[in-house]
């Protein structure tokens, strides 16, 4: 019976639920979609780092583990250092340099006979390695979204190259310059950002970091093997990620909030006389804040599945529009996001419910 009241009700007034119900999906939706996309952008530098092939990870010191942020700092010649180190098959120096020119974007500066020495040859979609300084490799995430292709034009960091090849994504960086040229570029001759090294054995990896920071000059350097690197790369770890997320939910739950409690306040508003008839028939209080919280509560949830839905259709919609945005689906987030709504829900419709079931059936029964 109280069910089908609570129904009644709702049908009965449907815009004033149907903006209810599209609030909390905005809500379900804002939080599904900002965080999918944080966690994709980690996730897919995370595996794309993995994807290098080497075993340890040398960088100078202050340097940042975000690829792009460290620039420069160091001589090429601490790869000479390195290799000669037991265990060290291959030393790949790397230059590192962030790119704004149409989004925000690391351009890795690579020699590439030993950058592929890490983890094999690119994997050529289309075209061939360098054949010039003024070549660059792209991946196949790129060459999709810009519709580029062997042959063509494209500046970076101001400068015209000529695309040599397209190459599966995967392999750190999208785009791949000659190191010399970068160098050039950035005014930074022999310098490097980053020392790819792989071992002869996965399992020498915590040997060769202890003998890497024991040379003389080298004790301050960030060295980690490429499985504890990669282990840092979590919210935690990254700057102001957990407090921007927390904002986000923050300000859904406000717009939550806020209409839950215009809407069921007006409601109870109108329903006086309805409430003071079921109080003189002997409805009790809590009968009365139950009716409000169930509507409340059926509001959320239609808003819940109308917001995972949407967050899902913009999810595939996003990456069929732009490949190299990544946003993660999960579950957990679903669940989190969930029980966002419905306590930010149920917080806006207490006082209302409350008012409800404090009205005094005389007079509400004499209410116009």
């Amino acid at each position: 019976m109280m069910n089908k009241m609570v129904v009644a009700n709702l049908v009965h007034r449907p815009i004033r639920s149907l903006i209810s119900i599209v609030a909390i999906a905005l809500e379900v939706t804002l939080i599904l979609l900002i965080v999918g996309l944080c966690y994709g952008i980690m996730n897919d530098s995370k595996n794309r780092t993995a994807g290098i092939g080497a075993d340890v990870i040398v960088q100078p010191p202050g340097s940042s583990f975000l690829a792009g942020i460290s620039g420069a700092p160091v001589s090429v010649k601490v790869a000479d250092v390195i290799r000669r180190m037991p265990h060290v098959k291959v030393v790949s120096p790397v230059i590192w340099q962030i790119a704004t020119g149409g989004g925000l974007e690391v351009i890795d500066g690579i020699d590439i006979s030993t950058f592929e020495a890490l983890g094999g040859p690119f994997r050529y979609v289309e075209g061939g390695p360098f054949k010039g300084p003024d070549d660059v490799l792209v991946d196949d995430y790129i060459a999709r979204q810009r519709h580029v292709k062997v042959g063509d034009s494209m500046t970076i960091l101001n400068h015209e190259f000529r695309i040599s090849g397209v190459v599966e994504n995967g392999r750190g960086a999208r785009k791949f310059v000659p190191m010399s040229t970068l160098q050039d570029l950035l005014g930074a001759t022999n310098k490097a950002s980053v020392f790819y090294v792989k071992l002869d054995d996965p399992a020498n990896a915590e040997q060769v970091v202890k003998a890497v920071k024991a040379q003389p000059g080298m004790e301050t350097y960030s060295v980690l093997s490429t499985q504890d690197y990669l282990s840092m790369m979590t919210p935690s770890n990254l700057p102001g990620f957990r407090p921007f997320i927390g904002v986000v939910i923050g300000v859904s739950v406000i717009i939550g909030f806020l209409v839950i409690f215009q809407a069921i306040y007006t409601a109870v508003m109108e329903r006086t006389r309805e409430i003071g008839i079921l109080k003189s028939m002997g409805a009790s209080k809590l009968y009365i804040v139950n009716v409000v919280l169930r509507e409340t509560l059926l509001l959320a949830l239609a808003g819940i599945v109308l917001g995972v839905a949407v967050s899902l259709l913009a999810r595939v919609g996003i990456q069929h529009r732009w490949p190299l945005v990544h946003i993660d689906r999960s579950n957990e987030w679903i669940l989190r996001s969930t029980i966002i709504a419905i306590v930010g829900a149920t917080a806006g419709a207490i006082y209302p419910a409350y008012k409800a079931a404090q009205k005094d059936p005389i007079d509400a029964l004499a209410y116009e």
